[in-house]
Order: structure tokens, then sequence, then C-alpha cells
């Protein structure tokens, strides 16, 4: 009996020991979020001044549409003509027929350090009344920049995500069938002219503007590389090159990229009315105000009489006519006291205890903007 207790004793210190180590390792995942978060990557918040995109449009015709081109406008005409005429074909442009051609734009951007030889996607959307773009293949068009240089070619059959069918009387359409794409169907024949660093400096743009963030930027790369960065405004930071990495400025962005920062998030709200979604940042704030919204709805319905003459009335006749019976319910709206909210969970959690839908939150929020209640920015889409 005494080997009993002794087990029964040791299962139970046993069971106490992993109790305490569990709740320590509870308590550890709870801290250690907040205690060791991490910032945000500079890669992620910023570009680097000169890397950038570049637009490329271009006038090209699309073939091979088997009866949905063009329906036979004057510039498709002259265009197949003069399409034809670039092989030695000579055909007046009033005799040709266009229904399997259409004109089309072609769009593309070319990415910052893109070399000659490199592929880049395009972009090809009907300019005429042509039907549908499916099946077709974009004949070779040139791009040109916004400096009316040739800087790529395109040229390819054409990825349509939309088709249509049917006939005028009756037809079934999905997404849109006139715009399609290419992928890597550009060639790039002209490299674009890029300068990263301009008087040993690299100039860091942030994505979000923001004093606030622009400052902590600066900090944490001085941390780093010891007063190299300074803060020009809410957007920019220059970062003197080290000495000894004026030839190595790839490997210096490399290593800025990697640094972390905490960046400042301005108190905004966004509302969609068109989708009914609401996004609000956790710096969002509600003073004290009082809130009353009630419901009102009215009620139309359209029903038809039957008229019948009197029975000595010999001349009359037999009429419809029509009735409409309205109707108006305005539910009882309630004064509703919000303290002040500093947390964007407490004024969600304020606001659903009303019972509101996203839509009256939308109308809420835009009346306590104009009551001053509100401090956040308030954008609406």
């Amino acid at each position: 009996m005494s080997l009993l207790l002794q087990l029964f004793e040791r299962a139970r210190c046993e069971r106490r020991r992993f109790k305490t180590a569990a709740i320590l390792c509870l308590g550890f995942m709870v801290v250690a979020p907040s205690a060791w978060a991490l910032g945000s990557r500079v890669k992620d918040l910023v570009t680097v001044a000169g890397a950038r995109d570049n637009q490329l449009v271009g006038y090209g015709i699309v073939v091979g549409l088997a009866g949905d081109g063009d329906k036979n406008p004057i510039y498709t005409l002259r265009s197949f003509a003069n399409l034809l005429q670039r092989f030695g074909v000579q055909v007046p442009a009033q005799t040709l027929v266009a229904k399997n051609v259409a004109v089309v734009m072609v769009t593309a951007e070319i990415r910052a350090f893109t070399k000659n030889g490199q592929k880049i996607d395009v972009t090809i959307s009907a300019m005429g009344d042509a039907r549908s773009l499916q099946g077709g293949v974009l004949v070779q068009t040139p791009l040109y920049g916004a400096d009316g240089q040739v800087y790529a070619v395109a040229q390819g059959p054409l990825a349509v995500g939309g088709f249509i069918g049917g006939n005028n009387s009756a037809s079934v359409q999905k997404n849109h069938p006139t715009v399609a794409t290419i992928s890597g169907g550009a060639l790039v024949e002209r490299e674009i002219p890029t300068r990263i660093v301009e008087n040993q400096e690299v100039e860091l743009l942030l994505r979000e503007p923001d004093f606030t963030s622009s400052a902590r930027l600066a900090a944490a790369i001085n941390e780093v590389f010891t007063n190299s960065a300074r803060s020009m405004d809410s957007t920019s930071v220059k970062v003197r090159l080290p000495l000894g990495v004026e030839t190595a400025s790839v490997d210096f962005i490399s290593r800025l990229e990697k640094i972390e920062v905490n960046p400042d998030v301005p108190a905004r709200i966004v509302i969609n009315e068109r989708t009914g979604t609401i996004v609000a940042t956790a710096q969002v704030k509600i003073s004290s105000c009082a809130v009353s919204h009630g419901d009102l709805t009215i009620t139309i319905a359209n029903t038809k009489d039957v008229s019948q003459p009197n029975a000595l009335n010999e001349g009359g006749q037999t009429a419809v006519t029509d009735r409409a019976d309205t109707k108006l319910n305005e539910g009882k709206g309630r004064m509703i006291v919000i303290d002040d909210l500093p947390t964007v969970d407490r004024v969600a959690a304020g606001l659903n205890a009303m019972g509101v839908t996203p839509r009256d939150m939308m109308a809420i929020f835009g009346s306590m903007k104009q009551a001053g209640a509100l401090q956040a920015e308030l954008i609406l889409r």
C-alpha cells in the first residue's frame, strides 16, 4: 500500500510540474511578441530614387479575329492598307474588309535596369468597335517612351480573359473580351539609362510620406552607418555612401534594405460606400459624444382597382384604375453616449453595441467628423 501511495504522490508532483511549465510557456508566448516585436524592413517601406518604372505605348493591329473585328471604320482600313504597303502590296483602303482585323493600343511598363533582349508583359486594348479579341495575333508593334524613342517591340498571340457568344439579339459575355495580354510579348530593344547614386548619395523615397517615419528611418540608418543619413522632408531620406564603398553601391543598398524600422501610422478611416467596407488604423480615437441614429422606412405599394358603372347608367364603361398605398415606418432612435475611446477595438465595440450596420457606421463616422469628435482622417471612396 505504501508503494502505491508513493507512486500516486510522484504522479501528482510530475503533473504539477508540467502544469507550471505550461503556464510559464504560455506567459512567454504572450509576452514575447510585444517584447521582441520587430519593425518593417527598409526594403518594404521605400524606393530608391532613380530606380523607377517607365511607361510605353504603341499603336498596332490584331489579325485573325474570325469575323469579330472592326466594322470597317476609316482608320482601321487605312492602317490595314499601310500594313500591306510595308510588304509591297498596294491596295486602296476603300476596297478592304476589316472584319478579321482590329486596331489596338498596346501598353507596357519597363522596369529600371531592364537590359536589351529581356522580355516584358504587354496589354492590348481594342480601339474601334471590335466585338472580341479572342484568337487574335498582334502584328509587330513598336512601343514608344515619353521621349518618342522606341524601347521595345511587341508581337504574338493574345490571351483573352473573357469571351462573348451569340448574336446581336441574344449574347452571353464574361469579363472583357476586348482587352487581352501577352506574357513576355515585348522584346526590349533599348535600355533606359538609370542613375541611383548622385554626389555619392543615395536617396530613399517613402511609399507613405510621413515626417515621423522619415525621422525614424534616418535614425535607424544612423545606428548602423554613423552620421550617414539625414531626413530631407516627409518623403525623402538621403544617405551618404561610407568611405570604401563608392564602387559597391549595390552592396551598400542591399545592407540598407535589411535595416528594420517601425514606421508611424496616422489615424485614418477609409470607407468604401460601394462595397460597404470600413478599414481603420489602430490610432483612431473618438472623443466623448452622443449619437442617435434611427431608421426610416417608406413602403409604396401599387394596386389595380376596377371601377364599375352604376346599373342605371347606360353610357358607363368598366375602367381599371391605379391605387398607391404609402406607409411610413420610423424606428425609434435613441441617444447613446459614447465615452472617450482611445483604441480602434473599443471604437468598434462601442458602435457594434449600438447594433448599427456598416452603412450606418459610414453615416455616423461622417457626422462625428463634422462634429469634431473623430480624431482621424476620414477618406471616402
